[in-house]
């Protein structure tokens, strides 16, 4: 095995406290920069202070940094972070957590040296043991409905049991109960609260409405 960096247990402590400040992470996609204040404010306001900002529009990044600045009292992170190059963006806006769908050896290398603390994806044990050669121990597993749901991250709790996830994936409020009755599992990430139709809409208190009921339905 070719010698590499591993993450210190500190970034491991950082992300178990940012995770539990709330049992759902809204995975939002911005199309709009005019959006991003409203709608984190929004789903602040709601109960679900972690936001995963995923770098699927033009505007990410600049929406990023302008919740960074509006919501001091949210923890903004981001998502969809698939290149080195993409990390040292976010990681430069200074987020508070990075998200990756899946962990390449590069990524991997990068993310254990990083300031910012990352939740790295994966969906097999293999993968799973690979990220642990790095010294994490908290993990997306994604794409998590079509990866064996919560049934496959209770067979992972089996003979790993130190590792705890956060599923990502096909997720809604119907199930998300199933994952999170899991001890392995320490929150879930959705975007069921926040829906395209209500966005285009500009429908803030709509968004909150969904935040409350999800805070309430898994406090």
């Amino acid at each position: 095995m070719s010698e590499h960096n591993t993450l210190p247990p500190a970034m491991t402590e950082a992300l178990d406290e940012i995770c539990a400040q709330a049992k759902v992470i809204p995975v939002i996609v911005i199309e709009r920069l005019e959006d991003a204040v409203p709608l984190g404010r929004a789903l602040v306001e709601g109960g679900l202070p972690i936001l995963e900002v995923t770098l699927r529009s033009d505007c990410a990044l600049e929406a990023i940094a302008a919740m960074r600045e509006a919501l001091p009292e949210a923890s903004v992170g981001a998502g969809t972070v698939i290149t080195v190059e993409q990390y040292k963006q976010v990681e430069a806006l200074g987020v508070d957590f990075v998200v990756t769908p899946g962990a390449t050896p590069a990524l991997l290398d990068y993310a254990v040296t990083s300031g910012s603390p990352v939740l790295p994806g994966i969906a097999t044990i293999s993968e799973l043991m690979l990220g642990m050669e790095y010294g994490l121990r908290r993990f997306k597993f994604f794409p998590a409905e079509s990866s064996g749901g919560a049934a496959a991250i209770k067979s992972f709790g089996g003979p790993i049991p130190q590792v705890r996830f956060c599923p990502t994936g096909g997720i809604g409020l119907a199930n998300a109960g199933d994952y999170l009755k899991l001890p392995n599992v320490m929150c879930v990430g959705g975007s069921w609260v926040t829906p395209k139709a209500l966005i285009d809409a500009k429908d803030w208190a709509g968004i909150t409405k969904l935040a409350r009921e999800a805070v309430e339905r898994f406090a």
